[in-house]
């Protein structure tokens, strides 16, 4: 027996094997190409920014939405020789904003660093270069191993 429930905002449909028998009589609708809120893709037929467009991932609103729109938009309708090289400054403020924010804008060297420490962490306990270790946490281990080597070449040159 079908039936159907709601659970909050959600509507949960249950159906029998006996309703996916039978052969639906769902009428597709054609997309309409003038609907403003269908999915247009970044760029819309008139060559404005489409600021929806799932491609952005978010970034067009949030804490730096004003400053990525101003930055994207100067790039996008560059006339320069360079693209965009008078756009400098608008990206600068919205690399300033997002840096306020590392939590909602985490830089990919931070995500590369933080996946290097924890799978060199089992290798080695010394810190690599731009490591976010602090001083007083680096072990000694590679010092103490190294002459720890020069002794027992010394004992065996011996």
């Amino acid at each position: 027996m079908s039936y159907c429930k709601q659970e909050g905002k959600d509507r949960i449909i249950f159906v029998t094997k006996e309703d996916h028998e039978a052969p639906s009589n769902a009428e597709l609708i054609a997309d309409d190409p003038n609907d403003p809120y269908e999915e247009q893709g970044l760029i819309l037929p008139n060559g404005d920014i489409n600021w929806n467009c799932p491609c952005l991932g978010g970034m067009a609103s949030g804490p730096c939405g004003s400053q990525f729109k101003e930055a994207f938009s100067c790039f996008h309708y560059s006339k320069e020789e360079v693209k965009g090289s008078e756009c400098i400054d608008n990206f600068r403020n919205m690399q300033e904003c997002m840096q306020r924010y590392p939590e909602l804008y985490p830089q990919e060297e931070d995500k590369e660093s933080s996946q290097a420490e924890a799978s060199s962490s089992s290798v080695s306990a010394a810190p690599t270069e731009g490591s976010a270790l602090p001083p007083e946490t680096d072990s000694t281990p590679a010092t103490s191993t190294s002459d720890s080597t020069s002794l027992i070449d010394n004992q065996t040159a011996s």
